[in-house]
């Protein structure tokens, strides 16, 4: 069995390469709304299998739309970042802990656009886990983030914003 990750891929994977570029036009409010779309979709089911009664992460989604509409503050949004945090780690099951850190991240994305990236690593850790198991090799976990990579940056290129005006300034430090 490989040692199981945080989270999954690397900055110079051609997956990876690719998402930072389509990151790079976008604003944080696009980037906000897809990074949150693709963790309630895909990850928040695999974090809520494992406490069903939690709601923590389903209102910090709630929060970051209520952010993107004006409803809510940062302020709001940076103390529930917070709780989240704490959740993810105290989750046992690696498959719900990397889900609830894919979660959290993509949630911090209005705060910290490099989030838009992060959270693309834990989502392939939980979607890896998940599916597979947690027994295989470190390829065949590799392998599959590759699959998410992919269908993340398919996702992404279908919302993105032509000539965006106000894109994201990155420094990738990865």
């Amino acid at each position: 069995m490989a040692k199981l990750r945080k989270m999954l891929g690397k900055a110079d994977d051609t997956e990876i390469v690719t998402l930072m570029r389509q990151i790079e036009t976008q604003s944080k409010t696009t980037l906000a709304r897809w990074a949150a779309d693709c963790v309630k979709n895909w990850y928040l089911p695999i974090a809520q299998a494992a406490d069903p009664t939690d709601l923590c992460l389903s209102q910090l989604l709630d929060t970051v739309q209520a952010c993107l509409e004006g409803k809510a503050t940062q302020k709001q949004l940076k103390e529930q970042l917070r709780e989240g945090r704490g959740l993810a780690q105290r989750m046992i099951e690696p498959a719900a802990q990397a889900a609830a850190r894919a979660i959290v991240t993509a949630c911090g994305v209005l705060q910290t656009p490099t989030n838009a990236l992060g959270f693309c690593f834990y989502g392939a850790a939980a979607a890896a886990y998940h599916e597979l198991g947690l027994e295989r090799s470190a390829a065949d976990y590799d392998s599959r983030a590759h699959v998410e990579f992919e269908r993340l940056s398919q996702t992404l290129e279908q919302v993105m914003v032509p000539d965006e005006a106000d894109p994201v300034q990155v420094d990738w430090n990865c």
